[in-house]
């Protein structure tokens, strides 16, 4: 019940990716559009923390899979989680966020390489 209350039980780097390999899961990266831009994990959904409530249909598709959420160092996505498991999902997170996926040295793809950015 606590992870439930803090948004989700922390997912190291390697966690993730087997999570999102196996397809078991989803990433969602909640930062804002210059951060996203700047680096995000290949095949991340870009929803910022501050439109998640107002876009919340867009995820319906998904409520089968665990949703990994993705932020800087972990702050928005543990207040998003708490949103997010209240909704109905089951959620995890990117311990320590894109800082600590960075730190290991963990593939990140920008906005030129990705094509576009998918916040819409």
């Amino acid at each position: 019940m606590l992870e439930r209350s803090r948004g989700g039980k922390p997912l190291t780097p390697a966690q993730v990716v087997a999570e999102l390999n196996a397809e078991r899961a989803i990433l969602l990266d909640v930062r804002d559009a210059k951060e996203y831009n700047s680096g995000h994990i290949h095949g991340a959904l870009h929803i910022p923390h501050s439109k998640v409530a107002a876009r919340l249909g867009e995820l319906h598709k998904h409520r089968e899979k665990t949703i990994i959420l993705a932020c800087k160092m972990g702050q928005s996505a543990a207040a998003t989680g708490k949103l997010l498991t209240k909704n109905g999902y089951t959620v995890r997170r990117l311990g320590g966020g894109m800082m600590e996926w960075g730190s290991q040295g963990m593939p990140v793809v920008t906005a030129k390489s990705a094509g576009k950015n998918k916040e819409g």
